[in-house]
């Protein structure tokens, strides 16, 4: 049996030296070292053996498998490296090739209108304020002077959820919140920017979502010439040195007095054209005094504090800003329109 061994080793060795392929190998592992494999066959014979002869026949068997499989990983070891460099020939980058251009995306002429403000706005020392978009009837009308049946609300349509939930209309409930938290201290000064949610019908100047940021002074002595200075200092950063504004008066039910606040026209200078119908003015926000019942209603003596108030429509500005003529433009996602915006 010990010859049989011997035979089987040098059958195999020479046999596994002329392998040319992976499959191959494995089929030389089978055919000597499998369960049905040569070997195993010749190790079946070892019962017939004498007490003393199987440890040895054992100990030849033992070292003819080790022998065999050591050329068997040597090869397939040989076999990996090969495939291995092979991928590397055939896969190899050209480093010296131009890089293909990533597209990259840009901030929406919405959001960059939007942090335009704020960053104008903070200059002028206000902080922002946030509140919910779901909000409670409380907060959003009657807080601000609009109880229930108020004949104002009928111009501020809105999406409500229960009796006494709504979308919000306005941002003005955060300066409402904002008063509440206060607990009366001085001084308040606030923006507060959001989303807002009336039923109006989807056209070039109207939607049923769009963004505003409203703003809120309280503290002692705040007469309507700071109301106008602020202003003023808001419209020159934002359409330039030469920008004026006029106050014309009007009515919210949460200011008294109250105004509409038009900017010099930004395509003719003030000197009339199609846009400004020839008037040399647009429109562009609403302000007031803050109305003392506001104020008392946020935990302030009318007696001893004033403020005043400004709310602006983002789409609006943004729509000066830029000479847009289509509110829609900035909710269809036309690639064509946005990328107008990335590098201004």
């Amino acid at each position: 049996m010990k010859e049989r061994l011997e035979q089987l080793r040098g059958e195999a060795l020479q046999e596994l030296q002329k392998v040319e392929s992976p499959q191959q190998l494995n089929d030389l592992r089978v055919k000597y070292l499998g369960k049905k494999g040569a070997l195993t066959e010749i190790l079946r014979g070892m019962g017939g053996l004498s007490v003393e002869e199987r440890p040895l026949i054992g100990q030849v068997a033992n070292d003819v498998r080790s022998a065999i499989e050591a050329v068997i990983d040597e090869k397939q070891e040989a076999f990996l490296q090969a495939e291995t460099n092979n991928r590397l020939l055939a896969e190899t980058l050209d480093v010296t090739l131009p890089g293909k251009p990533l597209p990259t995306g840009a901030v929406h002429p919405l959001n960059k209108v939007a942090q335009e403000i704020e960053d104008i706005f903070i200059g002028l020392g206000y902080s922002i304020a946030e509140g919910p978009e779901v909000e409670e009837d409380y907060y959003n009308f009657e807080a601000l002077n609009l109880p229930k049946n108020h004949p104002a609300r009928d111009m501020q349509d809105s999406f409500y959820v229960t009796d006494e939930i709504l979308m919000r209309t306005h941002t003005s409930p955060v300066q409402v919140r904002t008063m509440k938290a206060m607990n009366g201290k001085t001084p308040v000064k606030v923006i507060c920017p959001g989303k807002v949610y009336r039923r109006d019908d989807d056209d070039a100047t109207h939607s049923f979502q769009f963004n505003q940021i409203e703003g809120l002074v309280i503290d002692k002595n705040i007469r309507m010439s700071d109301l106008k200075g602020t202003l003023l200092q808001f419209v020159q950063q934002m359409f330039g040195a030469q920008a004026q504004i006029r106050l014309r008066p009007s009515f919210f039910p949460f200011t008294e007095p109250s105004a509409e606040v038009d900017v010099t026209c930004v395509q003719c200078g003030g000197r009339g054209c199609r846009m400004c119908k020839q008037t040399g003015w647009l429109e562009i926000l609403g302000c007031g005094m803050v109305h003392p019942r506001v104020l008392e209603m946020g935990g302030y003596d009318p007696e001893e504090v004033s403020g005043f108030a400004f709310g602006m429509g983002v789409e609006r500005i943004a729509l000066l800003k830029y000479g847009i003529d289509d509110i829609r433009h900035f909710y269809t996602n036309d690639l064509r329109f946005l990328n107008q915006f990335a590098r201004m």
